[in-house]
């Protein structure tokens, strides 16, 4: 069977009073003229539709009537200036969307992402909240094309050197082309595409533009002329002409009967990004470059494009990824998060001829006036509208053979100038100056909002400081989902030195800031790594916790922004227990009359927080039914001898375990022991002094722990069970370890498998029979079929429940913002990426239990439902104990070996309680007032005193800084004068000791 790919879970932090719009720049433009619509797809990986309220209807530029009057009545609505509204976004994509395009009469929106997702959205569908994905590339798709406004199909192209054709009707791929291949090519990206009928174009940084059949995938032919990656191409109606602009500043006209470039066009000085144009034989276009202006071009009744026009029309301050035109407007996209609207340029008005030397003097003179002159009224501001020329400052020379044609010439010295020529064809010889665009404002800005762009992530794992567009610091809290404090408009590497701490915590997240908000990723193999002392939150209830214990912080924040989901599934294990505990009374005979077909449990706050109980009918998380309500315990913390020394003999004990094992308590710490006795297994370091003689000599028959007794840490019973009974003669005569297969007998556990289990193969076989699935569903597939075999033992026996969530004692209540977007994704290696296999909300989660079901990886129904996470060797520090300038006694073995290891969560006052029990013998009746180790001891590192809740991990990370064993250093501080008098002869410290300190080969 294939393995199945790994899957992660990812969260989105809302960002405060988010209206709709943009957050980063805009890519993609595209406008639905029948319902006076633009859409527009973001470097945020949304896509955004807004209400124009223009008449887009008549795409050509109104001529000017010859017989309008000023005088003439005005429209109704002509004093109202359109305005642009939001109407609708949907959240696409997880990256840049690169490209969009309307398709099927306008129904459906396609877009292109660098998620490698080719999707469409239909904003007047039945979903039309979400996006569909209809195809997947193995790199960044940046362009898409369409064939026609009615095709049922798009193309796409990226940078896997592939161009896909896609079913919009969800029918998957069509074909699929290897651009490139055939020329054994390692090149082959596609920038740009279009298509035209039974023709096809893309081009991409080989700077070659390549003809394909998108019926069959053949290649036509290829064009070579240009210098630099091809950004947009052109086809015309007739599909014999196409039109290419490129990043050598030019565009390009090829004719495809020829075979070759007929036109290059040179009226920009930058890199030509995009091209659009709605006429038929594409003699009127628009192209935009990287320095920001947006150009029209009109050859209409030109022989040759030479002599056409082509006209700056506006000037942005960014470079324009995208030009669209509808009506007399036309849209810009840049990296702004905002668009710009402009108004079109009618190329058929004339062009203002330029001034000579003598007008500038008499316009100077003129231009001095005694008198203020009186404002112009509005009658007069129309007719110069009227009137308006093109600027000759705004007209470009087409091409770098060209002459600049001014149309209609009317002045009598340009025209005496060039007597030869008719005033309508008049040719200025003279170099163009500085360019000034035609509109030097755009007519309406939609504007976008702020989005983060930079991200530092802080020591505790938990915070992160973001910079977005506007220039502003936030602080945002991981866990919370919230952002805590606002810092201004600074720079984020002054911000960062005054709230980093001097911590180490384990990665446990990947967070990025690529479409514009904070995304936060969770993956199996490593949400688990960190964890943070309960004592160091500060949580708004108040919840006892035991001493040191920690708290996992992927599971802490998985176990709430599931939480709606969890209230679910437990509704329905009630309901599924109800039904099956019925079925099986009516059939062996229990049902009593008037049985009640369910019980009802009392409401109970399983967030821990207070709710509406009136109109609340979910069931509430149940308590553990191992029996057992000891607070949670943080075991693995022991300290262990690094160098193996010759064991004492020691009597065995059996500790009674109070909750179930853990990942760190669990059998993998075996694989960092050897010659370990066989009591040490069942305790750490932090088990308190040994039982008493009685308890001791109990046994394996012990089930109690006398109350007398200070109370132990819970072991893990897995340990227990292994080394307390399966221990051979030889290990138990030594006292050692031995791995599995070498320290248990196969004499002695085959019998006793054979003699006790023996009734039990039969239903052990049938539960392995039970196939689940391997996803989330899996999980209650498991405890349902845990269910079926309780019945089978006991049919009319209780029923409890098999879903245990964490509780808040081991898990505090958060509460993550309801609009928290939840995000679960899979790794695609076919495609070399990640898709999107569900996307809801906090709230909504609990609404889509059935998609989650069987979308969620299995490993996130174990920990929701079960409590459990996924099994990993603790990481250890190595360190090296030793008295400041022999002051104390030393710990050291007989060998001289102070070598130890630790979790790397260790605390600094737990060395110090290794050192206290060492350097001095412990009382047989403990002082309850007596000073603890860390009062009246310190801990120093590198000369610097060691905080008492500073851990390993921090000490190597911060304070020791170099790689080897760190060398740590205990002392006394002076509180106990006592302690100092005792000399260098101390009792010899014994590698192995009632307190769970194993010896290990180093």
């Amino acid at each position: 069977m294939a393995r199945k790919a790994r899957q992660r879970i990812s969260y989105v932090l809302p960002l405060a009073n988010s209206p709709g719009g943009h957050r980063l720049g805009v890519n993609g433009l595209a406008v639905d003229s029948d319902r006076s619509i633009l859409y527009s797809g973001g470097r945020d990986g949304v896509i955004c539709a807004w209400d124009l309220g223009l008449d887009l209807k008549n795409e050509d530029l109104k001529p000017q009537n010859p017989f309008s009057s000023p005088d003439d009545p005005k429209p109704a609505d002509a004093a109202k200036k359109a305005t642009s509204s939001f109407r609708s976004q949907v959240q696409a994509h997880t990256h840049w969307v690169n490209d969009i395009i309307l398709a099927q009469s306008n129904s459906a929106l396609v877009s292109a992402s660098s998620d490698i997702t080719v999707k469409v959205w239909r904003p007047y569908g039945e979903d039309g909240q979400s996006a569909t994905t209809i195809g997947l590339h193995s790199d960044y798709v940046k362009c898409l094309a369409s064939p026609g406004p009615h095709s049922d199909w798009v193309a796409s192209g990226g940078l896997d050197h592939k161009i896909r054709l896609w079913d919009l009707n969800g029918g998957g791929e069509k074909l699929q082309i290897a651009v490139g291949e055939d020329e054994n090519s390692a090149k082959g990206s596609v920038y740009a595409l279009s298509v035209r009928g039974s023709i096809m174009a893309s081009g991409g940084p080989e700077s070659i533009v390549r003809l394909w059949d998108p019926r069959t995938g053949k290649r036509i032919t290829k064009f070579v002329g240009h210098t630099d990656n091809v950004r947009d191409i052109l086809i015309n109606q007739d599909g014999d002409t196409i039109m290419t602009a490129s990043s050598d500043q030019t565009v390009k006209v090829w004719s495809v009967a020829a075979g070759r470039c007929m036109h290059t066009l040179t009226m920009h000085n930058d890199s030509v990004w995009s091209l659009y144009s709605d006429h038929p034989q594409l003699s009127v276009f628009y192209s935009s470059d990287r320095s920001g202006m947006v150009a029209k071009t009109d050859v209409r009744g030109n022989p040759d494009m030479d002599e056409g026009l082509s006209i700056a029309v506006a000037q942005e301050h960014e470079g324009v990824d995208k030009v669209v035109v509808a009506g007399n407007y036309l849209w810009t996209a840049t990296s702004s998060s905002s668009i710009n609207r402009w108004k079109d340029v009618d190329t058929s008005i004339e062009i203002q001829a330029p001034e000579s030397p003598r007008q500038n003097r008499l316009a100077s003179l003129a231009s001095i006036s005694i008198l203020p002159s009186p404002p112009p009224d509005d009658e007069t501001k129309k007719r110069t509208e009227q009137n308006k020329k093109i600027p000759f400052a705004s007209v470009l020379r087409i091409s770098h053979t060209a002459p600049i044609t001014i149309s209609k010439v009317r002045d009598s010295e340009t025209g005496a100038a060039f007597s030869g020529r008719k005033p309508s064809e008049a040719i200025i010889e003279t170099d163009i100056g500085i360019i000034h665009p035609y509109y030097s404002l755009p007519e309406e800005t939609i504007e976008g909002q702020n989005g983060l762009i930079k991200h530092v992530m802080l020591n505790d794992r938990k915070r992160v400081l973001t910079l977005d567009t506007a220039g502003e610091v936030m602080l945002w809290d991981l866990l919370k989902g919230v952002p805590v404090r606002s810092f201004g408009k600074r720079h984020l590497e002054d911000v960062t030195p005054e709230v980093n701490t001097m911590e180490s915590v384990a990665n446990w997240c990947g967070v990025d800031t690529r479409t514009g908000r904070l995304a936060v990723v969770l993956e199996e193999n490593y949400c688990f790594d960190a964890e943070l002392y309960a004592d160091e939150l500060t949580l708004d209830e108040v919840i006892t916790f035991r001493e040191d214990q920690r708290i996992n912080l992927g599971k802490w924040i998985l176990r709430y922004l599931f939480g709606s989901l969890i209230d679910e599934e437990i509704r329905r294990d009630e309901l599924h227990r109800a039904s099956i505990l019925a079925t099986a009374r009516h059939s062996s005979g229990f049902q009593r009359e008037n049985a009640p077909h369910a019980l009802q449990l009392p409401i109970r706050e399983t967030n821990g927080w207070q709710q509406d109980h009136d109109n609340d009918a979910s069931v509430i998380t149940p308590k553990p039914t191992n029996g057992f309500h000891y607070p949670a315990t943080t075991p693995g913390l022991a300290i262990d001898v690094a160098t193996p020394a010759i064991l004492p003999p020691i009597h065995g004990t059996n500790v009674q375990t109070h909750l179930p094992s853990t990942a760190e308590e669990g059998s993998h710490l075996e694989t960092t022991k050897s010659h370990v006795s066989n009591s040490r297994t069942s305790g750490d370091y932090f088990s308190s002094a040994p039982p008493p003689p009685q308890a001791v000599a109990a046994g394996k028959s012990s089930e109690t722990t006398n109350p007398a007794e200070p109370e132990t840490l819970p072991q893990s019973p897995t340990e227990h069970d292994k080394d307390g009974k399966g221990g051979s003669l030889f290990g138990k005569k030594f006292r050692m370890n031995f791995p599995k297969k070498l320290g248990r007998s196969s004499v002695e556990v085959k019998p006793i498998v054979v003699d006790d289990k023996s009734g039990e193969s039969d239903k052990s076989s049938e539960k392995e029979d039970k196939i689940v699935e391997d996803n989330f569903y899996g999980i209650v597939q498991k405890i349902r079929n845990d269910y079926d075999e309780q019945l089978l033992a006991s049919p009319g026996g209780p029923l409890p429940t098999g879903i245990s969530p964490s509780l808040p004692n081991e898990t505090p209540v958060l509460k993550p913002p309801p609009f928290t977007t939840v995000i679960i994704q899979e790794d695609r290696p076919d495609s070399g990426g990640v898709a999107d296999l569900y996307r809801g909300t906090v709230d909504s989660v609990g609404k889509d239990v059935d998609v989650i079901e069987k979308t969620a990886p299995m490993w996130l129904g174990d920990l929701l439902l079960r409590n459990q996470i996924p099994n990993k060797d603790t990481v250890k520090v190595s360190f090296i104990l030793q008295p400041f300038q022999d002051l104390l006694p030393s710990i050291a073995s007989t060998d001289g070996n102070s070598r130890l290891n630790a979790n790397r969560m260790l605390r600094a006052k737990k060395i110090l309680a290794y050192v206290a029990e060492r350097i001095e013998p412990q009382p047989e009746h403990p002082d309850p007032n007596a000073m603890k180790p860390e009062e009246y001891l310190d801990l120093y590192c590198h000369d610097q005193l060691v905080p008492h809740t500073m851990t390993l991990a921090t000490i190597r990370a911060h304070v020791w800084k170099t790689g080897g064993d760190v060398i740590l250093y205990y002392r006394s501080n002076g509180r106990r004068p006592d302690l100092e008098s005792k000399l260098a002869n101390p009792p010899t410290a014994e590698p192995i000791t009632s307190n769970g300190v194993s010896p290990e080969q180093s």
